[in-house]
């Protein structure tokens, strides 16, 4: 039964900040068409998600998956990190 509950929505995003514990902050960027004049312009939505063992780094590339409310703000969880930061 829980099988098809499982069809949570999935986003990729890069970490922006993880001076939280247990959370990161996601930038998920996506391009959408302008209405009226037709340009392609780039939106932006920052979420927080859940890290659990708090692997991510700044500028990780991440894939978050929906899930239930975790606090006031955190509605999603790291599934797995796609891509690491470079070392500086």
């Amino acid at each position: 039964m829980s099988d098809t509950q499982n069809n949570a929505r999935t986003i990729e995003g890069r970490v922006i900040s993880n001076k939280m514990q247990k959370t990161v902050t996601v930038l998920v960027e996506r391009q959408v068409q302008h209405d009226l004049y037709g340009k392609i312009i780039r939106r932006s939505t920052k979420l927080h998600a859940h890290d659990e063992n708090g692997e991510c780094r700044e500028g990780d590339l991440v894939r978050v998956a929906e899930c239930r409310p975790l606090s006031k703000t955190k509605h999603f969880r790291v599934v797995e990190i796609v891509a690491r930061a470079a070392q500086q």
